[in-house]
C-alpha cells in the first residue's frame, strides 16, 4: 500500500508541474539543446548520428524510445495529435520520460527505506520517501530532459537489488546506470563492495549460528541424571552463568566500540580472501561490467564521450568540501541540532588524543584542498544562469580569506555525515562510501550540484533509519519545498536577456 501511496503523491506534483513548465518553456533549454535533437535523431531511426558536444552515453535516449513507444498508440487515438513516431518525440514528451522515472524513483526510495528500517511504520516510511522526492536537485530536473533523474533511478534500482542479494539483476541495473552516465561505474563498484561486506557479515553470522546450535545440541546429548543433579546443586550459582554471558556480551560490545576502521578492514579483507571463490562467483556480473568499461575507456581515450577539451579530468578536491556543506545545509536539522552537536562533542571527548589528531589531519587536508585544488572552470566564471556562479562570486570569492574560513564548516559537515552513517553501517562501509564520493566528485572541474544527488541520496537512505524524528523530517521537507518554490519561480517567471546573444535566458541549478 505504501508504494502506491508514494507513486500517487509523487504524481500529484509531477503532472501539474510538468504541464506548467512545458507551457512556459516549450523549447529546449540549456543542455536540452543537445539531448532533445539527439533523441529525435533516434526517433527517426538514425542511430549512427551523434552530437560531439554530448558527454554522456545514449542510455537516456533508448529509454525515451521505449517511453514514446508506450505512449504512441494512445497518441494515435487522440484527435489533432501526431501521426508519426518521429513527430511524437516532441520536447514535452521526451521530458515526460523523466516524470515517469521520478515516480519510479520515489517507489525505489520507499522500498530501500523499508528494507533498511523494517521496524519503521508504513506511514513513516511513506512520509520519508515523499520528502526525499522533493530534494531540490532531483525535483528541479524532473521537468527537463537531463540524465540526472534516470541516472538516480537506475542506481537506486541497482542498490535495492544488491541489498536483496539479487546480484545478477543488480549488475544489469548497474549496466543501465553506466549506459546513462559513465561515472556511475564508481557507484557500481560501491554497490558491489557493499554487497561483499553484507555477504561476508551474513556468512559469518550464519556460521556463528550453526556453531551455537551445534553446541546446544551437544549439551542436550550430555544431559542425564547426574547432570540434572549437579544442576540442582548449582542452582544458586546459576547467576554466575548469567554473569558469564553478560560479560561475554560486554566484551563483544567493547570490541565493537574499540575495533575501529583498521579492525573492520582487516576482518573484511581476511574473510574475503578465505571466501574468494564464492565471492568471485557471486559478484562475477559486476566484474564483467567493470572490465568491459575499462576496455571502453582504452578505446575511447578517456571517460568523456564528447567535448573532451571542456571536461578534462582534474584534481578538484575542493569539490569534496562543497558537497559536504551543500548536503549538510539541505538537511540542516540533522547536522546542526543540539543533539548532533552534543553527540559529536561526546564522541570526540571519549578519545580526545586520537580525535584531536584526526581533526587536525582533516583541517590540514581541507585547507590544502581549497588552496591548491580549488578550480574555477571557464563555464563557472562566464555563465550567470547557474546558481554556482553567484555562490562563487558572492561567498567563496567574496574575500581571499573566505574560502579558508569555510574549511572548518566543511570538515564539521563531513564529520557529521560520516558519524550519522556510522550509526547504521560498519566503518568499512562508511569508508567505501567516502572514497566513492571522492572518486566521483574530485575529477570534475566544474562545480555542478547535480553531481551531488546520488551520494546525497545514499546518505539520506541510511541516516533516516536512525534519525526518523517527525519534527526533523518536517523541517527538512520545509527546506526542500522552499528551495523548490524559489528556484522554479526564478526559472519560470524571471527570464532575462544577454546583450551579446539572442534568446531568453533563465536561472537554473
Amino acid at each position: 500500500m505504501g508504494k502506491l501511496a508514494v507513486a500517487a503523491i509523487t504524481s500529484l506534483w509531477v503532472i501539474p508541474m510538468s504541464i506548467i513548465v512545458n507551457h512556459i518553456v516549450p523549447e529546449p533549454y540549456m543542455d536540452e539543446i543537445f539531448h532533445v535533437p539527439q533523441a529525435q535523431q533516434y526517433c527517426n531511426g538514425n542511430f549512427r548520428s551523434w552530437d560531439p558536444m554530448i558527454t554522456t552515453p545514449p542510455g537516456l535516449y533508448y529509454l525515451s524510445l521505449v517511453h514514446v513507444a508506450n505512449l504512441f498508440p494512445g497518441m494515435l487515438l487522440m484527435k489533432n495529435t501526431t501521426q508519426s513516431f518521429a513527430e511524437a518525440c516532441s520536447t514535452s514528451v521526451l521530458r515526460s520520460s523523466n516524470a515517469v522515472f521520478a515516480v519510479l524513483c520515489g517507489v525505489l526510495v520507499y522500498e530501500i527505506i523499508r528494507f533498511l528500517g523494517p521496524n519503521l511504520s508504513d506511514r513513516k516510511v511513506t512520509f520519508m520517501a515523499v520528502v526525499m522526492s522533493f530534494y531540490p536537485l532531483h525535483w528541479f530536473f524532473t521537468f527537463l530532459y537531463y540524465t540526472d533523474v534516470a541516472s538516480l533511478t537506475a542506481v537506486l534500482a541497482m542498490y535495492l537489488a544488491c541489498l536483496k542479494k539479487r546480484y545478477m539483476l543488480s549488475a544489469l541495473f548497474g549496466t543501465l546506470a553506466v549506459f546513462i552516465r559513465q561515472t556511475n561505474v564508481v557507484w557500481m563498484l560501491f554497490v558491489a563492495c557493499s554487497g561483499v561486506i553484507d555477504f561476508i557479515l551474513d556468512s559469518t553470522r550464519q556460521k556463528e549460528k550453526e556453531k551455537v546450535n551445534q553446541d546446544l545440541h551437544q549439551a542436550s546429548d550430555m544431559k542425564g541424571t547426574t547432570l540434572r543433579s549437579n544442576l540442582r546443586k548449582r542452582k544458586p550459582d546459576s547467576s554466575s552463568d548469567a554473569s558469564d554471558r553478560s560479560n561475554h556480551v560486554k566484551t563483544v560490545s567493547f570490541a565493537e566500540d574499540t575495533s575501529g576502521l583498521l579492525y573492520d578492514a582487516y576482518a573484511v579483507l581476511s574473510a574475503s580472501w578465505n571466501m574468494k571463490w564464492s565471492l568471485l562467483v557471486k559478484f562475477s556480473p559486476f566484474i564483467v561490467v567493470v572490465v568491459l568499461f575499462g576496455i571502453f575507456i582504452l578505446w575511447n581515450g578517456g571517460i568523456v564521450l564528447g567535448a573532451k577539451e571542456a571536461h578534462v579530468v582534474s584534481l578538484h578536491f575542493a569539490q569534496i568540501m562543497y558537497f559536504s556543506l551543500v548536503s549538510a545545509l539541505f538537511t540542516a536539522p540533522l547536522h546542526f541540532s543540539v543533539v548532533q552537536l552534543r553527540n559529536l562533542f561526546q564522541k570526540l571527548h571519549r578519545n580526545w588524543p586520537l580525535s584531536l589528531l584526526l581533526s587536525l589531519v582533516a583541517l590540514i587536508a581541507g585547507f590544502s584542498s581549497v588552496h591548491f585544488f580549488s578550480l574555477a572552470h571557464p563555464y563557472l566564471l562566464a555563465d550567470n544562469r547557474h546558481y554556482p556562479f553567484y555562490l562563487w562570486r558572492k561567498i567563496i570569492n567574496f574575500h581571499w580569506s573566505m574560502k579558508y574560513l569555510l574549511v572548518p564548516v566543511y570538515v564539521y559537515s563531513w564529520f557529521s555525515i560520516l558519524t550519522l552513517l556510522a550509526k547504521t553501517r560498519r566503518q568499512i562501509w562508511v569508508l567505501v562510501y567516502f572514497l566513492a564520493t571522492c572518486a566521483v566528485l574530485a575529477p570534475t572541474p566544474l562545480i555542478e550540484f547535480r553531481y551531488y544527488t546520488i551520494p546525497f541520496y545514499l546518505f539520506m537512505l541510511h541516516s533516516c533509519v536512525r534519525n526518523s524524528g517527525l519534527a526533523s523530517w518536517l523541517l527538512i521537507g520545509t527546506i526542500f519545498v522552499s528551495v523548490n518554490v524559489f528556484t522554479m519561480a526564478m526559472f519560470l517567471f524571471r527570464p532575462f536577456k544577454w546583450s551579446h546573444e539572442d534568446g531568453v535566458q533563465r536561472f537554473i541549478w
